[in-house]
């Protein structure tokens, strides 16, 4: 049985906070496609926003629109508990906020920097490229961690030899495919 949809201003694909969303679901589930957006939070805004939980995604007029993402950009003035969001106590400014879409990911992405730059025990995890959250890693995940690094390492490898190609001659260093032949200095 397939859905009937009665309005002319049906759209099947809405633009959300840098997303498509499917305009067939029910509002509350198509937010979740926004990343950050789970259907708690999703339900709230709904509700926060006046907005029929039986109602498609894709009857929403643009005020409704707007509003909802006025909601997902700013839920503290809309009386949305600090304990539902996603960024609490930020480190770098102390607040509380939701972060979602692209905010997401460059928050993670400077989460992780940070770790790294401090030298703490699960950004040198994500630097070695093995294992973070306390996993075992003796018999398992051989495969997946060290066959990318080694690929990544070899496809090195091959574009320096092939961007200069050197032999090693007794009157010194030669190198072929740089276009000149050079001397080494510590070699007379």
């Amino acid at each position: 049985m397939s859905i009937q949809f009665q309005s002319q201003n049906f759209q099947h694909i809405l633009r959300m906070c840098n997303t498509n969303v499917d305009g067939r679901q029910k509002v509350m589930y198509a937010l979740t496609a926004i990343r950050g957006m789970g259907r708690r939070i999703s339900n709230i805004v709904c509700k926060k926003c006046d907005i029929d939980l039986n109602k498609r995604a894709g009857e929403l007029t643009t005020d409704e629109v707007n509003k909802i993402v006025a909601v997902i950009s700013n839920p503290m003035q809309f009386k949305i508990p600090s304990w539902m969001l996603n960024r609490q106590r930020d480190p770098k400014d102390g607040k509380t906020s939701q972060k979602y879409a692209n905010f997401l990911d460059q928050a993670l992405r400077e989460d992780l920097e940070r770790m790294k730059r401090i030298r703490l025990h699960k950004g040198l995890r994500h630097y070695w490229g093995i294992r973070v959250r306390g996993q075992h890693t003796k018999t398992t995940g051989r495969h997946r961690a060290f066959a990318d690094m080694g690929m990544a390492t070899k496809k090195k490898e091959e574009a320096v030899r092939s961007s200069t190609c050197s032999y090693q001659t007794a009157a010194g260093f030669v190198a072929i495919g740089s276009g000149s032949a050079e001397k080494r200095s510590d070699q007379k």
